[in-house]
């Protein structure tokens, strides 16, 4: 067999490695925010405990692929296609962790909020939930999929959450300023507001990644066309 064929058949089950690898970091980003808006849903403190602990183990596979992807790149100097693969799983690595993070953000309100009399929450704060679990739930399956037709469905939400984001933060600030005893109630729920529309953001992220993936082309903040 030719070296260079050799070579690609390598750059190419390493890729599909790195690929799985990536997918296993979906499922715990996934999976550690549906958690963290559950374990604030049903003031369930010890789900909230568990999302906090769980974050180790997504910054340690983060800092696994990272090094993965400089490893690729150094060892087989990638070129056209297979550069703009890695490079997007790079940029993937990245808003996964971050989802990640805002997921430990969302948790510990969830904590605080379990201290405080039990109230209802936001009315529209559920629908912001499940708005934002859609569109990382949807990105990840376009990066699965290589369907870059639902990853400009997802962009295409981005402007509702971020609609959403001010029109609660308002309502609640609002509310807050009807008494001291509604502040920390508020402030909890603003910072959870704010969290889930950062977490939007990653997600839309991820949809311009695969966008670029699949045609060549950056379209950052410009997807939904």
């Amino acid at each position: 067999m030719d070296e260079k064929v050799r070579a690609s058949d390598k750059f190419h089950r390493d890729l599909g490695d790195l690929k799985e690898q990536l997918s296993k970091l979906a499922v715990l980003a996934e999976s550690a925010l549906d958690r963290s808006i559950k374990a604030l849903m049903t003031r369930d403190l010890n789900l909230a405990r568990e999302v906090i602990q769980g974050d180790a183990a997504i910054n340690h596979l983060e800092e696994e692929l990272d090094a993965l992807c400089v490893k690729i790149v150094a060892l087989y100097q990638p070129v056209a296609i297979d550069l703009r693969q890695v490079m997007a799983i790079d940029h993937l690595i990245v808003e996964l962790e971050r989802i990640g993070d805002l997921s430990v953000n969302v948790a510990e309100e969830a904590l605080n909020l379990g201290q405080l009399p039990e109230q209802e929450l936001h009315r529209d704060l559920p629908r912001m939930t499940r708005m934002v679990q859609s569109m990382i739930r949807d990105s990840l399956r376009a990066f699965l999929t290589q369907d870059a037709l639902l990853a400009r469905e997802v962009c295409k939400h981005d402007d509702e959450v971020d609609y959403l984001d001010r029109a609660l933060i308002q309502e609640l600030l609002e509310y807050m300023g009807r008494s001291q005893e509604a502040i920390a109630f508020g402030l909890a729920q603003i910072n959870v507001v704010r969290n889930l529309e950062r977490a939007g953001d990653h997600a839309t992220n991820v949809a311009e990644q695969v966008v670029y993936m699949v045609e060549g082309e950056s379209v950052r903040h410009r997807c939904q066309g």
